[in-house]
């Protein structure tokens, strides 16, 4: 090779680099510009279907590396050294670079179908197995990219975050191996771009029928309160006691205008056992006179001594009965890993003074980062979900839509309040009914009105069937390399 097509392919891969890196930039994150995903691979993919085995793998290494940048402030919110960052986005990159190396041997033996479908596979495959492993759970999935296409999200409702990626993945492979084949086998290009475009369009035709659909049962009006006043958690005693009271009025002002359940945040102060009564007989005589339901986070120590144990509850308050807790079960670590001890039951009511039976669940902020226990939740006929939540103001739209996207799985509406982000109402498409920013006002509310009635759905029966179909279509794809080859062999 002279060195005119040296240069000439050093700068295809300095683009190809940048065109992947910045579109992933802006395209993912906590932010996210969902239609840039769309076409974010396409320059590294591009790049090495034409390339050497080692020119692929470190271009398409360093496009996603780069692109993984757009993390890089987040790590230091919360707190984690830079070393974090660096091997986690490795990690991502790295897998990304597999995937695509797979997917250009596939190409070089002739076998385009495979091929078209080793990228998607691979990368699910590795976003499941992550989502078992990682206290994180599925939180870093590219399918949070698309919160705001909400035609797409839909999917969520089939296959979970799992068939939303396979599907992001697909359409870029479908892309570059189109534009591959075009010179020498443009009718091959053709179908695999015919097919391609079918995908896409068959994902967002039932996306478009369940947004027509009406979300079955009543609708609740439902009352929000958050302040960013306080940025800890308030000690126990009468600064705690002050602090519930301020919440306790905010939610009397939000029943009084029409709300039957009030959701405030999680973490709020640290309430002692057996001093639990200050708090109960705040907020449960508003429960009983008013026929409301209330639901605030507190930091709730039981036990004496060493003894102690120390839970992220979220309190509930229903007329007529005693106040019961659920206890987070997914926790936030190092934050809270290090001060509570998870929960392991969860909480599911009969909505007061509904004839129907209507149900409503309790879970708190990171649990939604999990496809359980929304999903335990919707198979347990939740209309309606509550969640007490506290995030880092960077990431509140991330992360206070990701649990929209287990509303969508598991056919429930979402009631969300946070502190240091926002207050979300959506119902059980994946539609934001309201939202307000908790720092809208020292103490800032929101009031709306959301269907609560369960809608069944197939991911929420199966479960995360379509990680493992991704698995099984993944050992598919490498049989195939270990079969044999034919048509153009791999250099």
């Amino acid at each position: 090779m002279g060195f005119g097509n040296k240069w000439k392919r050093m700068m295809e891969a300095v683009l190809a680099i940048s065109g992947t890196a910045i579109l992933v930039f802006f395209g993912n994150g906590l932010e996210p510009r969902w239609p840039l995903m769309w076409i974010a691979f396409v320059p590294v993919l591009w790049f090495a279907l034409g390339s050497t085995a080692w020119q692929a793998g470190l271009v398409a290494f360093a496009g996603m590396l780069l692109g993984c940048l757009n993390y890089w402030s987040y790590f230091g919110v919360l707190g984690a050294p830079h070393a974090a960052w660096f091997i986690n986005s490795g990690l991502i990159a790295l897998m990304f670079a597999v995937g695509v190396l797979l997917m250009r041997a596939l190409v070089r033996r002739g076998a385009i179908w495979r091929a078209w479908i080793a990228l998607p596979a691979w990368w699910v495959a590795f976003e499941y197995v992550r989502n078992l492993i990682w206290p994180h759970g599925s939180g870093g999935s590219l399918a949070y990219s698309q919160l705001n296409f909400v035609p797409f999200l839909q999917l969520a409702s089939l296959a979970g975050p799992w068939g939303m990626g396979f599907v992001l993945m697909l359409f870029p492979a479908g892309l570059a191996l189109g534009i591959h084949l075009w010179g020498p086998a443009r009718g091959q290009a053709v179908r695999v771009l015919g097919v391609t475009v079918g995908v896409v369009a068959a994902a967002l035709l039932f996306g478009a029928a369940r947004l027509a659909a009406r979300q079955p049962g009543p609708e609740v009006r439902v009352g929000l309160v958050a302040s960013d006043v306080s940025h800890g958690v308030v000690d126990p005693g009468a600064p705690a006691l002050r602090l519930f009271e301020q919440y306790a009025q905010q939610a009397e002002g939000l029943i009084a205008r029409g709300a039957r359940v009030v959701v405030m945040p999680e973490d709020l102060a640290v309430i002692v056992d057996p001093d639990t009564g200050g708090a109960d007989g705040m907020f449960q005589p508003i429960a009983d006179r008013t026929g409301s339901v209330l639901v605030i986070g507190m930091n709730h120590v039981k036990g004496a001594g060493q003894g102690a144990r120390h839970y992220n509850e979220a309190r509930i308050y229903t007329p007529g009965a005693a106040a019961r807790g659920y206890d987070k079960e997914h926790l936030l670590p190092p934050f809270e890993t290090s001060i509570f001890t998870p929960g392991t039951s969860r909480v599911v009511f009969a909505a007061p003074g509904q004839a129907t039976g209507q149900m409503w669940g309790v879970a708190i902020c990171k649990d939604y980062d999990f496809t359980d226990p929304a999903r335990s939740y919707g198979r347990s006929g939740a209309g309606l979900m509550l969640a007490p939540a506290w995030d880092f103001h960077v990431d509140a739209f991330w992360h206070g839509h990701i649990a929209v996207m287990r509303a969508v799985e598991d056919g429930f509406s979402l009631v969300r309040s946070a502190r240091g982000g926002f207050m979300t109402v959506a119902d059980d498409r994946g539609r934001v009914v309201a939202e307000n920013a908790s720092d809208s006002a020292p103490f800032a509310t929101l009031l709306a009105t959301v269907a609560a009635g369960h809608d069944r759905t197939l991911f929420q029966s199966w479960g995360d069937w379509f990680g493992w179909f991704a698995i099984a279509l993944l050992a598919v794809v490498l049989a195939r390399l270990v079969v044999g080859s034919r048509g153009t062999p791999s250099d």
